[in-house]
């Protein structure tokens, strides 16, 4: 499967906000979206105006960096997001938190989507008993995440929950540290959301 390999800093400075791909480092000074902030590129600090296109196409990059996914996927999950009733950008924001390796994240698991990915794949997750390796799997409320027996011992995972504090845990998961568990309590709201987005730009940039 194709995916982005090139430096993680970089696209949070194209997109002018901090995306957190790099754990430890978006907090510390060596951050480079903190000590360039600007575009990167060679002619990055005399960046224009954009158009109305521009600003819809930042915003779709922008939350499609930070969850890590490809153009495809993302835009199935766009027109799943359409079909279904109530505020298409809303839902579409939901489906994306409702992921497997998206949930990790939120709850301590790993410290960046892109390492909650690799520890999906690498079997050390169950949802509700039941071994489950696919990072797009979309949870229900009620669902029960827990990390496997042998790999409680991880480092990255117990270093990931330790650091959890810096970021805070969203309201609609629940986590058991100590059991090294989690569930999904609801379906989050727009306002429980932690993104600064504009996911109406997103329809919008679809839509046309």
């Amino acid at each position: 499967m194709a995916r982005y390999t090139g430096p993680q800093c970089r696209l949070c400075r194209r997109e002018s906000m901090k995306l957190y791909l790099k754990w430890d480092r978006c907090y510390s000074d060596k951050c480079a979206f903190e000590r360039r902030n600007y575009a990167p590129g060679q002619h990055g600090q005399r960046r224009g105006k954009l158009s109305d296109y521009g600003v819809q196409l930042r915003e779709k990059q922008k939350i499609k960096r930070t969850y890590g996914l490809l153009e495809k996927q993302f835009k199935a999950y766009f027109k799943e997001a359409d079909r279904q009733k109530g505020v298409t950008g809303t839902n579409f924001l939901i489906l994306l938190e409702r992921r497997l390796d998206n949930t990790v994240y939120r709850l301590g698991f790993a410290n960046s989507r892109s390492q909650a990915r690799q520890l999906v794949r690498h079997n050390h997750f169950l949802v509700n008993g039941r071994k489950v390796n696919i990072p797009s799997y979309l949870l229900r409320p009620g669902d029960v995440i827990s990390v496997r027996e042998k790999s409680r011992s991880l480092g990255v995972i117990n270093e990931a929950l330790d650091a959890l504090p810096r970021r805070g845990l969203v309201p609609w998961l629940e986590l058991e540290k100590e059991a090294y568990r989690g569930t999904m309590r609801s379906l989050p709201t727009r306002e429980e959301m932690p993104l600064p987005v504009q996911e109406h730009l997103v329809v919008e940039f679809y839509s046309k």
